[in-house]
């Protein structure tokens, strides 16, 4: 079996260097150091590594956090962050990028090793859940016949996450009987995850139906999904990195 290959984005040496030595212990095959976004982008074409670790910050105050737009974007690879508590100012902007674990300096090689397996294993499921996704058609009709089979007998109420049901008619979100007080587009992608229960829905798809196609970003997409979180009183949307989110069926 290959070893897995591992590209270091940091630009503190010392950091670099025991980090390597840490990860050479472990088996893992470091492919190649580097201290800055530009180069890591090319590193990336040439080694094709299975695991990057980036520091946030690098020589910018967002080198690392525009390192990883470019990567799920563009890569779809797992990334984890390298951070010190100096960092809490930026990690807001950090964690809509998703990434697969963090990892704080000074850090612990134990706590390294386990951040990578869990990291791995998020991005093979997430794969294999994207190989399973239908040719899903995003329109408003499709949509609401996919609802339509899903209701219970004759009611308009659509049962998800154990406890919570979305009632089709008046395309509201109720969490053990309660409505939860959320806004048109909260609503609209809640119903769009409930169609597709079980199954990825795209960033794409949720532009398209959320915004109409028009007026709207990835990040348009995680703020959303931040803000709708912080409402919901259990945490039932989960996330494909790099390819949008889905409800566990």
């Amino acid at each position: 079996m290959s070893k897995t290959k591992i590209l270091i984005v940091e630009d503190d040496k010392v950091t670099a260097i025991n980090l390597k030595l840490s990860l050479d212990k472990y088996d893992y095959d470091v492919v190649a150091i580097t201290d800055n976004a530009t180069q890591a982008r090319s590193k990336i074409k040439i080694y094709n590594p299975d695991v990057i670790f980036i520091d946030i910050s690098l020589q910018k105050s967002t080198d690392g956090i525009d390192l990883a737009h470019y990567i799920n974007e563009n890569l779809k690879k797992p990334f984890i962050y390298l951070t010190s508590h100096t960092d809490s100012d930026i990690i807001d902007k950090a964690k809509f990028t998703e990434p697969y674990g963090y990892i704080i300096k000074p850090f612990d090689p134990v706590n390294l090793n386990t951040t990578i397996i869990m990291a791995l294993h998020r991005h093979k499921e997430e794969k294999k859940r994207n190989s399973n996704l239908s040719t899903f058609k995003h329109d408003k009709n499709n949509l609401e016949k996919l609802l339509y089979a899903k209701r219970v007998s004759d009611k308009p109420i659509v049962p998800f996450g154990s406890v919570y049901y979305l009632d089709i008619s008046v395309c509201e979100t109720f969490y053990e009987n309660s409505k939860i007080k959320l806004t048109r587009k909260e609503n609209a992608f809640i119903r769009l995850l409930v169609a597709q229960l079980g199954g990825v829905v795209t960033f794409e798809q949720v532009i398209k139906y959320v915004w109409d196609g028009s007026n709207a970003t990835e990040n348009s997409v995680r703020t959303l999904v931040w803000r709708l979180r912080n409402k919901l009183p259990t945490n039932i949307i989960k996330n494909a990195s790099g390819v949008g989110y889905y409800i566990q069926d």
